[in-house]
């Protein structure tokens, strides 16, 4: 392959991935806004016009500022690559470090995330404190919203320091085999962030405190001693510091799994839907999508470095994206920045699976606890989190994890009854 040629598949690749994307937002709008006024007949007597009405503006608002985000993170990508940005940034840099040096490597990927983020920022702004405080969601000040961010910056660099610096040396000094080695190294690290996240890195951010309401706390045991899940303990979360929406999870493995509620949960749903929102995310865990999706994601890791290592020896693969430096650092950078144009079309394929991870979670939820707890349960979420009802079919099947609320909602009354 050539160059000339690899350039016409990546701006064919990224033209047709983002008309795709405007395309199917533009439909998912249109779709929404059309069945604005009509509340879905299995929602009538549960969701009042009003919360549906707002779910749809909700939704719209959304997806306008998504319109202008999209635009912005192509015109970044190709200003990288093609409009000569990395290699402006090498040169750049090479004042302070020896270009292919490990520091130099470094500094390289980190300013290119550096600038993504400060570009990123004012959209972040306004999600929070325009679209998210117009609907009545945002609880953030500005105060938290820059300590969030300052906390992530300082949180990436001492962790993300060591981590690239072991990468780039294991690209460097492991032969051939390298990827193999970035590979195992890569599963470890995640491994190790399974266990610390929980206890270290999750409290820099939010308080955890222990379930203090003992008959809830009875409740929750005796569904956990049904589903056969132990776990070090129950926990509530402070989400409402930051904004409205509620949710529950469960996170770690092992001695560290722990569950965890919003306090912004806690406060809409009676015991018995608590029961149910958590029997369905104890399902994932019991039927073994956890596992699935991580093994998925490390045999997929495996695939992608491998594919790395080939096109590293590529010289098509550095001109072809506007870079002269054949550094591993930049070939990393290159990668990053390019894989999802390639991968775009795939995910539909994650969102099926996900989706169906959702409905076998839900039957094992009906089988431990009540399905009328959980259908009551996720009805008050989609009208308080203001989740659309009415989902376009085609940006649904492309983009949510989630199936639509009324395909989700008639399979379990099917179950109830």
């Amino acid at each position: 392959m050539t160059a000339q040629t690899f350039t016409f598949v990546f701006l064919a690749a990224l033209a047709l991935g983002t008309l795709t994307r405007l395309g199917l937002m533009l439909r998912h709008m249109r779709h929404v806004r059309a069945r604005r006024d009509t509340v879905p007949a299995d929602f009538a007597q549960r969701i009042p016009l009003d919360a549906h009405r707002k779910a749809a503006d909700y939704t719209c608002a959304r997806l306008r500022l998504g319109l202008l985000d999209v635009p912005v993170g192509v015109a970044l990508l190709l200003a990288w690559t093609l409009g000569g940005g990395i290699e402006l940034l090498h040169g750049a840099l090479g004042a302070i470090a020896t270009p292919g040096s490990l520091p130099h490597g470094v500094a390289l990927l980190f300013a290119i995330g550096a600038v993504g983020a400060l570009i990123s920022l004012p959209f972040a702004v306004i999600r929070v404190f325009v679209i998210e405080r117009r609907f009545g969601f945002n609880r953030s000040t500005p105060g938290l919203f820059v300590a969030d961010r300052l906390r992530a910056t300082l949180l990436a660099l001492v962790i993300g320091t060591p981590v690239l610096f072991a990468i780039l040396w294991l690209m460097q000094n492991m032969g051939s085999l390298w990827w193999f080695w970035v590979w195992l190294f890569w599963l470890s690290f995640n491994l190790v962030a399974v266990f610390v996240w929980p206890t270290f890195i999750a409290p820099l951010f939010n308080r955890f405190t222990p379930l203090d309401d003992a008959t809830l706390k009875q409740r929750i045991e005796a569904l956990m001693a049904r589903c056969g899940f132990r776990s070090s303990g129950l926990f509530v979360m402070d989400g409402s510091r930051r904004s409205t929406h509620g949710n529950a999870y469960f996170t770690g493995f092992g001695a560290a799994k722990r569950i965890v509620f919003f306090d912004t949960l806690l406060e809409r749903l009676g015991p018995g839907e608590i029961e149910a929102v958590l029997a369905h995310e104890l399902g994932h865990y019991r039927l073994h999508h956890i596992w699935q999706r991580l093994l998925v994601g490390a045999l997929s890791a495996l695939v992608f470095l491998g594919l790395l290592a080939w096109l590293m020896q590529q010289e098509w693969y550095y001109a072809g994206l506007g870079v002269q430096q054949q550094d591993t650092a930049t070939a990393l950078a290159l990668y990053m920045l390019a894989l999802p144009v390639f991968t775009f079309f795939a995910a539909p394929l994650g969102s099926h699976w996900s989706r169906v991870h959702e409905f076998e979670a839900d039957r094992y939820a009906a089988s431990h606890a009540r399905a009328d707890d959980l259908i009551s349960a996720l009805v008050k979420l989609y009208r308080d989190n203001a989740s659309t009802l009415t989902p376009d079919p085609l940006y649904s099947r492309f983009f949510d994890s989630h199936p639509p609320a009324t395909i989700r909602i008639s399979r379990l009354r099917s179950i109830a009854s």
